[in-house]
């Protein structure tokens, strides 16, 4: 008799399918995971993970601990209800800001939802690696995260309540840093080849993470909430906020003095661009925000934005917001509309500029009078930047920082994010070792991220067609679904081909509900997406059974015998 484990009888199946898509659902894998009855939603980002759900999710979680352990790295468990003052330590208790899920105790004590664990990884290794002897050390774990997303959305792509898994490297050198690094993204590469994911690595920001070599692994997917560059001429890749344009400074003679113009009712770029029919790209805009409360300029060419996650980052962990109009209150030298670098950089406010706006450029810019403007205003000659950082939105076409060529846009997933921290939370937690001089050593370390709950879905998105889900058979909640479609002989053969599938090692779910229909069968066969199915219709009397790969839709009519070798080669 097969293991009942392999074989799973659709009538003792807790699942409850959908024709309709949800109505607040707009991804793909949201509508399908909910209608195949994988997930259901109990509150807004929180979802419960149904019997098909887990075992795909916790196929997931098999192949990310098969190849950690392949690196050697060791599983444990840490507690999602932490205590608020390691995170009060590191200064990420204020950084997350409204993120954090806070509670209190009984006693009145602070604690926190875990967003992610650096802080007490860190106190772990503190408490059991004493020497050098120690280490190197991996380890990781697959635990539930809690972050407060303001708009949860898209399933489970961006939730509240989310499984990931996240691992740290404890080393003495950074040579050894290094190398833990690159054992994690070959590892990181193993686990989405193994996964099915079309992905790419891409060149990313550390921001409140802290540290310096910083990639993410993207999921191309028209429901990614991350865009991301590539080149078409050469390796180059990077998501949009890691994106750096080159300094290159020209050469500043030949400009005039600078012109003060008179440009009433001219509050915007486009405005003044046409008032003097002139090109917004020669113009200077100059953003105001508010650095940790202190007023900071953003100076950008007219005809570009300022990526405010992108600026976010760069100046991470230090929180930014735009200024409101009380923040121009008592502060005549700014007048809204009207604002230039001119006499004002580096006094009124810190200048930082994106490198399109380099030394020797010229710009019209507002002259800081009500109704002004200024022609001829050079960079380096008028005003002085404190700072240069790329900050604007990226576009199509522009030039790739390796080779020039023009870059292509694409949105994506982000499913994994590797980190090199260095010594941000040893410093924090004086986390020092014996080194083999006897003398104390500062440990170095590395975080790495995979969105397992995430990846289900991203799964979801790159698979699926327009009849369901279509899961690579090593994340799919069986390798077979056989189908009985009829009475009681459809049954009888369909029982028997699912044991006999079970029996030679495959996970086999079968369709015998009585009192569904054919047709309602068929249907849930498309949309559940195991990656074969078996038919026991019309010619089960003589021993015939339908294969279709659920991927291509090929159909090929087999014994019983026949359909068993098949499918278990």
């Amino acid at each position: 008799m097969a293991n009942a484990a392999q074989v799973q009888r659709m009538s003792r199946l807790m699942i409850k399918t959908l024709r309709d898509d949800p109505a607040d659902a707009e991804t793909a894998s949201h509508k399908l995971l909910v209608r195949a009855g994988y997930v259901r939603r109990s509150s807004a980002g929180i979802w419960t993970w149904l019997p098909l759900g887990m075992k795909v999710l916790e196929n997931v979680s098999r192949i990310v601990r098969e190849e950690m352990d392949a690196i050697g790295g060791q599983e444990v468990l840490l507690p999602a209800l932490l205590p608020k003052e390691p995170y009060e330590t590191s200064g990420r208790w204020e950084e997350y800001g409204d993120l954090l899920f806070r509670l209190k105790d009984r006693k009145g004590a602070d604690y926190l939802l875990g967003p992610t664990h650096e802080e007490i990884f860190t106190l772990t290794v503190k408490d059991q690696c004493t020497s050098y002897k120690d280490l190197p050390v991996i380890l990781y774990q697959i635990q539930t995260k809690y972050r407060d997303e303001a708009r949860p959305r898209s399933g489970v792509l961006r939730g509240r309540e989310f499984h990931m898994k996240d691992s740290y490297s404890f080393d003495t050198t950074d040579e050894g840093l290094a190398q833990s690094y690159a054992l994690h993204r070959a590892a990181y590469e193993k686990i989405f080849e193994r996964l099915g994911l079309d992905y790419r690595i891409v060149s990313a920001v550390s921001g409140a993470m802290g540290g310096s070599a910083s990639e993410e692994f993207l999921a191309p997917a028209a429901a990614g909430e991350d865009t991301f560059v590539d080149c078409p001429q050469c390796d180059y890749a990077a998501n949009t906020e890691a994106v750096t344009f080159a300094l290159q400074p020209v050469e500043g003679a030949g400009h005039g003095p600078v012109e003060e113009l008179d440009t009433p009712d001219t509050p915007t770029i486009e405005t003044l661009a046409e008032h003097l029919g002139v090109p917004a790209s020669a113009t200077l805009k100059n953003l105001l925000v508010k650095v940790d409360g202190e007023i900071v300029a953003v100076g950008v060419p007219g005809d570009r934005e300022v990526d405010l996650g992108k600026l976010g980052e760069h100046l991470a962990p230090a929180t930014v917001e735009l200024v409101t109009a009380d923040d121009f209150t008592d502060r005549p030298e700014l007048v809204r509309g009207y604002v230039g670098p001119q006499g004002l950089a580096g006094k009124a406010f810190k200048y930082l500029a994106d490198p399109r706006v380099a030394p020797g450029t010229a710009w019209i810019t507002g002259a800081n009078k009500e109704g002004k403007h200024a022609r001829n205003v050079v960079a380096g000659r008028d005003f002085e930047v404190d700072e240069y950082l790329d900050v604007v939105v990226v576009e199509p076409g522009d030039p790739c920082p390796k080779c020039g060529t023009g870059l292509r846009i694409d949105r994506a997933i982000e499913i994994g994010h590797i980190f090199q921290l260095g010594r941000k939370y040893a410093d924090a937690f004086e986390l020092d070792v014996l080194g083999q001089n006897g003398k104390p050593v500062r440990v170095t370390m590395g975080s790495y991220g995979i969105g397992v709950s995430r990846a289900v879905a991203a799964l979801a998105e790159q698979t699926h067609d327009d009849k369901g889900l279509c899961w690579p058979r090593e994340v799919a909640p069986a390798d077979v679904h056989v189908v009985a479609a009829g009475k009681a002989k459809q049954t009888e053969l369909a029982l028997e081909v699912g044991e006999r599938l079970g029996a030679a090692g495959l996970r086999v779910l079968v369709d015998d509900r009585a009192g569904v229909s054919p047709g309602v069968k068929f249907t849930d066969s498309e949309l559940l997406g195991v990656p074969a199915i078996v038919v026991a219709g019309r010619r089960a009397g003589e021993g015939i059974v339908e294969v279709k790969d659920r991927r291509t839709g090929e159909r090929e009519e087999l014994t019983v015998d026949e359909a068993v070798a098949r499918l278990s080669a």
